[in-house]
């Protein structure tokens, strides 16, 4: 299983979303610090969950990386994270 299917189990485990988009943006950060060739460590994760909701965006954020702790601790660098009100379509 890749990095990316990682994420998704793991947000999904942690936080059941309404909605959930991870994506790979590794390719737009070619030849900046921390971009390896061949490896996927850049990623943009759009988020619903009621666990989230209520929480500021700093707690949100601490939430996730969390969760992806182990991920930051082998080829992952960058995530954005936008948690959403409702799904984005």
């Amino acid at each position: 299983m890749g990095i990316l299917q990682n994420i998704e189990k793991k947000l999904t485990n942690a936080f059941s979303p309404d909605f959930l988009r991870v994506i790979d943006e590794s390719e737009k950060h070619r030849g900046h610090a921390n971009w390896i060739e061949g490896k996927s460590t850049h990623f943009r994760v759009e988020i619903s969950a009621d666990q989230l909701k209520g929480m500021s965006r700093v707690a949100q954020h601490r939430a996730i990386t969390n969760v992806l702790k182990q991920e930051f601790e082998g080829e992952l660098h960058a995530l954005v994270i936008k948690v959403v009100k409702s799904p984005v379509r």
